[in-house]
């Protein structure tokens, strides 16, 4: 039988209020997840796990700001501020986040070089995460992703889901983005890629 799974992406005090990469709003999608976590069979939380070295950010790179886009590799890079380095208290996942029911953790953008915004592969698609095969370990078909940010994470981690033939629900108001133009689009390109959109009442009501 196809189990169900609550991936929740990037609860962590770097995007929340206070943050140093805070998306709006970012800490009112907590309660819901906390809300959500008994209605699934597994439940698992991706988490930014940068070197301090890491090639996304600004500091890294003098004379570049914060937006800037470089090319590293062959490959263009949107530079950041430091955020959710590892073992910094930034990385830590927020803590009204109910941690106890967490089942997984996916640790992404741990390559200096590679850039990660997807649960499932860096941005390359040059190694993939353990997300896939936790999943298939489990017999889950299902994924319901919420968190943050809407156009970026969630975004990509949606598409290669659906791209590994998960059927794939985006909680749509337990997400919340980076700019208001980029997340139409974002949801606009989910959902053409064959994402169903579904809101938290829809599963806590039922």
């Amino acid at each position: 039988m196809s189990k169900t799974a609550l991936l929740m992406v990037d609860l962590q005090n770097d995007f929340c209020n206070g943050g140093t990469l805070a998306v709006e709003n970012g800490d009112d999608v907590i309660p819901l997840a906390n809300q959500l976590q008994p209605h699934f069979d597994y439940v698992v939380a991706t988490r930014d796990w940068h070197p301090k070295n890491h090639i996304s950010f600004a500091a890294n790179h003098p004379g570049h700001k914060v937006g800037d886009t470089i090319f590293v590799n062959h490959f263009p890079q949107t530079l950041w501020p430091v955020h959710g380095v590892q073992h910094s208290p930034g990385a830590d996942m927020h803590k009204d986040l109910d941690i106890a029911g967490i089942q997984h953790y996916v640790f992404k953008g741990t390559d200096t070089e590679i850039d990660s915004y997807s649960a499932f592969y860096d941005n390359h698609h040059h190694r993939s995460t353990d997300l896939e095969n936790f999943l298939e370990h489990y017999k889950v078909k299902d994924i319901y992703i919420m968190g943050l940010a809407t156009d970026y994470c969630v975004k990509y981690s949606c598409l290669d889901a659906l791209k590994l033939g998960f059927n794939v629900y985006v909680i749509t108001d337990a997400c919340r983005g980076v700019e208001k133009a980029d997340v139409e689009i974002a949801l606009d390109t989910m959902q053409k890629a064959g994402a169903k959109f579904i809101q938290v009442s829809d599963i806590v009501n039922k």
